[in-house]
């Protein structure tokens, strides 16, 4: 994790800092839901649709869930081209970031190849949501917290419901990052065929703040010592902060001796507010994960900075225990935290991913 990011700093390692985004204007009321069906525009809104995503193999649809704050939120559902019936469908659980899941420039990133090459290239459906404040959602990201992403991410799971090209039996849930750590809690009671876990955490959210303020300094190049004592400090903070959750701001008015550790805002960390982390903190992803039956997939980039491999290792044990064999972990060399080696996305990643979800609905049929 690096606290120095700026707007060349490609989407999932960005995270959520203010200003991050990168979005073209609102072009849903131009475009209606179906870019794809759409044969003369004005010459504006070409120019528009031409900042949206486009797919050789698959059509895309947009669309719209709403929350209980009232809030609409935008939806990405993609379908294979002459697909014959219901196809299996891949629903994608995105980062922490403020950033949208949709990448109208293409494969910017490793976890951008990820989506467009299993919306264009794996013969399944996807789909996506923009968080609130993300993208054309409504809402400001920077104030929303976990439970209020989590209902969108449920809301977004329900409505495939409608969408008759879908097959419900033969879904797939893919998290990226911070997405792949709380994946179980989107499906609720809907069944599951597997999960996709890529760079993710099992663990609990102090323990991997900890973890990541340790290598931080350590890239910083402080001294033994000095990151000893820098982690005395996390230490404390981390406690306050996401255990008996006060803010930033109020932990280091009672403790300004701290004020030379603290990165960040008064109200939060990485552009998100402090109850998003507070929250991740609560949740016990021991339980969450112990109770998947189905297969799991965790996917590691051996270079990752920001999810360690104790994080990721995490999930697989908490399945294995309680359902042995039914989690696999899958290390890639020389990968960063979005499963790329400088910019493309490692050539194994697409292949493992996509040959593992049709090797698990074959072994369904048998």
């Amino acid at each position: 994790m690096t606290t120095r990011i700026d707007s060349k700093t490609p989407r999932p390692f960005r995270r959520a800092l203010p200003g991050s985004r990168l979005k073209a204007a609102s072009i849903a009321a131009i475009l209606g839901v179906l870019v794809c069906s759409v044969v003369s525009l004005p010459s504006s809104a070409k120019a528009l649709a031409q900042k949206r995503e486009h797919f050789q193999n698959a059509e895309i649809i947009y669309d719209w869930v709403k929350i209980g704050t009232g809030q609409k939120l935008r939806t990405f559902i993609t379908r294979p081209k002459n697909a014959p019936g219901k196809v299996p469908v891949v629903f994608i659980v995105g980062w922490l970031s403020c950033d949208s899941v949709e990448y109208p420039a293409g494969e910017t990133d490793g976890f951008g190849a990820i989506i467009l090459r299993l919306a264009d290239k794996s013969g399944f459906a996807t789909v996506r949501m923009d968080k609130p404040g993300v993208g054309e959602s409504e809402g400001d990201c920077a104030k929303t917290d976990f439970q209020t992403e989590l209902q969108g991410y449920r809301a977004a799971f329900d409505s495939m419901s409608k969408y008759d090209f879908l097959d419900l039996n033969r879904v797939f849930v893919v998290g990226l990052s911070n997405g792949g750590g709380t994946a179980p809690l989107i499906a609720g009671s809907h069944p599951v065929a597997g999960f996709v876990a890529a760079s993710s955490w099992g663990r609990t959210w102090y323990e991997h703040m900890l973890e990541n303020e340790r290598v931080r300094l350590s890239g910083e190049k402080h001294s033994a010592g000095e990151i000893n004592q820098a982690l005395r400090v996390f230490t404390q903070f981390y406690d306050l902060f996401l255990i008996q959750h006060q803010s930033p701001g109020e932990i280091l008015a009672k403790h300004p001796d701290w004020k030379p550790f603290w990165y960040d805002t008064p109200d939060g960390q990485y552009g998100r507010p402090a109850a998003f982390y507070q929250q991740l903190q609560d949740l016990n992803l021991g339980e969450v994960w112990q109770k998947v039956s189905c297969p799991v997939l965790v996917m590691r980039g051996g270079a990752d900075t920001i999810m360690s491999d104790a994080d990721s290792r995490a999930i697989v044990d908490n399945v294995n225990r309680s359902h042995p064999g039914k989690a696999r972990f899958v290390e890639i060399p020389g990968a960063d935290h979005s499963l790329a080696v400088g910019r493309p996305l490692h050539a194994s990643v697409f292949g493992t991913m996509t040959d593992w979800m049709r090797q698990v609905l074959g072994e369904r049929k048998n």
